[in-house]
């Protein structure tokens, strides 16, 4: 049997142990959010590349990415305006084979799941960037969601700073399908030159 992921096309780029939190209002991802609690099962978060996160009509065509990330919720409450909140957390990465829109107007995806290298230990020459995360994880925004403010390998402070940055969505994108963190990191401290001039 074939296993499609539940994809949840958003404005931003979900990266490996990362958090993001969610308010759920449309039906189509009610429903899939019950299904996930249920299953203990996670869902897709893909790049929007073109149209809206809530289309005004179940017809309107959205484009988005062939990577993403596989999301897992791991806290959910009612919000004060009625709708539900999720907190989710960055599992794994993946490549888009396949997809195809089900009758609850759902896109899901066969995926490719990308390989993770064994994480490495932080260098005396990533002393600067660990303190960039450290300065943007005291940012009340990344606070709330209750990340680490410090990273214990390359692979984890790479996808932080990708994460954090306030890098155009093609550089996460990029960042996101680099697959060894060394190369992740040099790849950010070119992007922070170029974004200091």
């Amino acid at each position: 049997m074939t296993l499609w992921l539940p994809l949840f096309p958003l404005n931003t780029v979900l990266f490996p142990g990362m958090r993001l939190s969610l308010q759920i209002f449309e039906a189509r991802y009610l429903d899939m959010v019950s299904r996930c609690l249920r299953d203990g099962a996670g869902f897709g978060v893909v790049s929007l590349m073109a149209g809206a996160e809530a289309p005004s009509s179940a017809s309107a065509t959205v484009r988005f990415a062939a990577l993403g990330c596989e999301a897992r919720i791991i806290d959910f409450d009612q919000r004060d305006n009625g709708l539900l909140g999720i907190t989710v957390q960055g599992v794994r990465r993946f490549i888009v084979r396949d997809t195809e829109v089900n009758a609850a107007n759902l896109n899901q995806a066969q995926v490719d799941w990308l390989s993770e290298e064994e994480p490495l230990p932080l260098q005396r020459e990533h002393t600067e960037l660990a303190a960039i995360m450290q300065a943007l994880a005291e940012h009340p925004s990344v606070k709330a969601l209750g990340m680490p403010s410090v990273a214990d390998s390359q692979q984890a402070l790479s996808y932080a700073l990708a994460y954090l940055l306030p890098l155009e969505q093609e550089h996460k994108l990029e960042l996101l399908s680099l697959n060894h963190a060394a190369e992740r990191l040099a790849r950010i401290e070119e992007l922070i030159a170029w974004m200091q001039h």
